[in-house]
């Protein structure tokens, strides 16, 4: 009777238009693989409407060229509170984490003194190369000599350009990396040998540098009764999205910082 009642809704020409990028697993792509499609997805249904979306690279420019051009009216994936936009309840908590081989150290904390000998993979944000948190925290503890840099958006003429940074650990040609916990979890479950995802600690460092986000939807500003359908929609299909969430390898953490189950 529910699917029913949401073919009719959508039948009656309501959209969900959506801002993704076609080529950012595992958060979505242009052929709805992308965990953040799944969700969209499920959301919906909830409202009884067509989804459709506005594809464009999620780069420095991504919320004007979009959202706030009118192309599209929902943005899944964005940092609770991201003062551009008007954002739903969190439906994850996630954290940068270190990524290791299997048979490779356990490293838990930037405090750790072995970190000065190793070959350190980090993100690179941004167009321009910008440091992110992890970089940043590193530097605060003079780790900067064997730091690898690798582009967040890297080759965007090839698929799923953010893997490099992990399968270069599987491959051996870094000793750990730094990386985004969804975008880890993810192609770390996909290569070909073990290997190790620990959330970094501590989980602020210093007074204003955090390591752990919770993760919104977005609208504009002044579409505070969509962002009520949202909010109610991921509320209602709590269980149903971590489902999706696990399926994805997406490591997850409580309000205490601990592993959510």
């Amino acid at each position: 009777m529910r699917g029913s009642l949401d073919a009719a809704r959508a039948a009656d020409g309501r959209e969900l238009r959506v801002c993704a990028d076609p080529n950012n697993m595992p958060f979505s792509n242009a052929a709805g693989q992308g965990f953040e499609n799944k969700i969209a997805q499920i959301v919906a249904g909830e409202l009884g409407a067509k989804l459709s979306y506005t594809w464009w690279a999620q780069r420095r420019g991504f919320v004007r060229n979009t959202l706030k051009a009118g192309l599209c009216d929902l943005v899944p994936g964005t940092p609770a509170n991201l003062e551009m936009l008007r954002t739903t309840t969190p439906y994850y908590r996630s954290s940068y984490v270190f990524v290791t081989r299997q048979d490779g150290p356990d490293i838990s904390s930037f405090n750790d003194p072995r970190l000065r000998g190793m070959r350190i993979g980090v993100q690179l944000i941004g167009d321009d190369g910008a440091n992110s948190p992890p970089v940043q925290a590193l530097g605060r503890r003079g780790v900067v000599g064997r730091l690898v840099g690798y582009p967040v958006y890297g080759d965007y003429s090839a698929p799923n350009p953010p893997a490099r940074i992990v399968e270069a650990v599987a491959a051996g040609q870094i000793d750990l990396a730094v990386v985004w916990g969804p975008l880890a979890g993810y192609f770390a479950a996909r290569q070909k040998v073990p290997l190790r995802i620990t959330p970094v600690r501590p989980a602020i460092d210093g007074p204003l540098l955090p390591m752990v986000y919770d993760i919104s939807m977005g609208v504009r500003r002044e579409d505070e009764a969509l962002r009520g359908e949202v909010n109610a929609a991921l509320a209602r299909h709590r269980a149903e999205i971590d489902a999706v969430l696990a399926q994805y390898s997406v490591p997850r953490l409580d309000a205490s910082g601990s592993k959510a189950r």
